[in-house]
């Protein structure tokens, strides 16, 4: 049956601090699969910190679309920007000077009016507060518009900053919760600042050599990546940022959001055992990702990450976890990609593992499964 996608631009006022109290617009891109005359089963997908949603889960390029398979499997998604990130609002950052000024020599040619200097804004720019009240208000706008009274949750890497919190203070709007390369500090702090917004900067850059650079370092295998696929992921960022797309050389730059972040830990995760428990919970992670399992540990808290330490800070039992072999951090763009479309789709429909709803396991480049002793 036909996909209908639908963009649609949900009106919130933020509480983020540059723009707290204004009506802003939240970008939200629909594709819904749902058959005829059935309920619709809806899906949020959530980005992380530097990949906007569309060239994350719905990459228009061979067979890499997530929302896409999704949709095609009866699902009704929804994927969301947060503000800063893709098409949702971006205060303070199509201001050049708000870029960090370690990176403003990037600004090359330079925007006109442009010169390097302090931050005209010198804050970071959002904040864990914002994040999960514009997740709420995806949400409450996705249960009624499905007339559903829970839906699940798919985020990749930072995005388990946002759901995971969400999900133990609102369970009874969870379904699930999946997430592939979910970053995770297991001694990361529990509280916010004394003080917000904190010092700093709105605003880090990317380049296309940096992203094809730093994604390689994660490639081990034949085949693990094909080369196409970079140029036609980095299109798609630039499509989600009009004015990082003509910044810089005629690459352009990814703008990235600068963010404050707490309450995501070992405390978290097992709180009132919502995890695992009335939240059934599927971590999937790839072996060569540097960036969720860092190696060997930080001694920063704030920047020691690890997935397998997640699985065992969930209280409940019904939890999973999967390790995909030859795949890294940008496995939505990997040979790996099908092989997770399926592992999402039976889990949303079964909420099981190869018919398990506890337990570890290695899958290979064929989807095959091996449980882990």
């Amino acid at each position: 049956m036909a996909i209908v996608t639908t963009d649609h631009w949900l009106p919130h006022k933020s509480t983020v601090p540059a723009n707290r109290g204004e009506n802003v617009e939240l970008f939200v891109r629909e594709r819904n699969g749902t058959p005829p005359g059935q309920k619709r089963r809806p899906v949020i997908m959530l980005h992380g910190r530097s990949i906007p949603a569309l060239p994350g889960f719905d990459l228009r390029y061979k067979s890499y679309s997530w929302a896409e398979a999704l949709a095609k499997a009866g699902h009704d998604v929804f994927l969301m920007d947060l503000q800063g990130s893709g098409l949702s609002a971006r205060p303070m950052m199509d201001d050049p000077r708000n870029v960090n000024p370690a990176q403003q020599n990037l600004l090359t040619p330079r925007p006109p009016g442009f010169t390097p200097g302090a931050p005209h804004y010198p804050y970071q720019l959002t904040n864990s507060d914002s994040d999960r009240d514009e997740l709420h208000a995806v949400v409450e706008f996705v249960r009624k518009e499905c007339d559903a009274d829970k839906v699940a949750f798919v985020g990749w890497s930072a995005a388990a900053f946002t759901m995971g919190p969400y999900a133990v203070k609102n369970p009874g709007r969870v379904e699930s919760l999946f997430l592939l390369a979910p970053i995770f500090p297991p001694r990361g702090t529990s509280n916010p600042p004394a003080s917000l917004p904190q010092p700093g900067f709105p605003t880090f850059l990317g380049t296309k050599a940096g992203f094809r650079s730093g994604w390689g370092g994660e490639v081990h295998c034949d085949g693990q990546r094909e080369d196409d696929v970079v140029e036609a992921a980095w299109d798609a960022i630039m499509r989600s940022d009009h004015v990082g797309s003509t910044w810089g050389s005629y690459d352009g730059l990814n703008r990235i959001r600068n963010f404050v972040r707490w309450g995501w830990n070992k405390a978290t995760a097992a709180q009132d055992g919502v995890l695992g428990g009335s939240v059934p919970v599927l971590l999937v992670y790839g072996e060569y990702d540097t960036q969720a399992n860092t190696s060997p540990p930080n001694p920063n808290p704030e920047l020691d990450f690890s997935v397998p330490a997640l699985y065992d800070a969930v209280a409940g039992s019904h939890k999973l976890m999967v390790k995909l072999a030859c795949a890294g951090h940008s496995v939505p763009w990997e040979m790996q990609h099908e092989n997770v479309h399926e592992l999402s789709k039976h889990w949303l429909k079964h909420l099981k593992v190869d018919g398990k709803t506890q337990g570890v396991f290695d899958m290979d480049v064929d989807g095959n499964l091996s449980p882990v002793p």
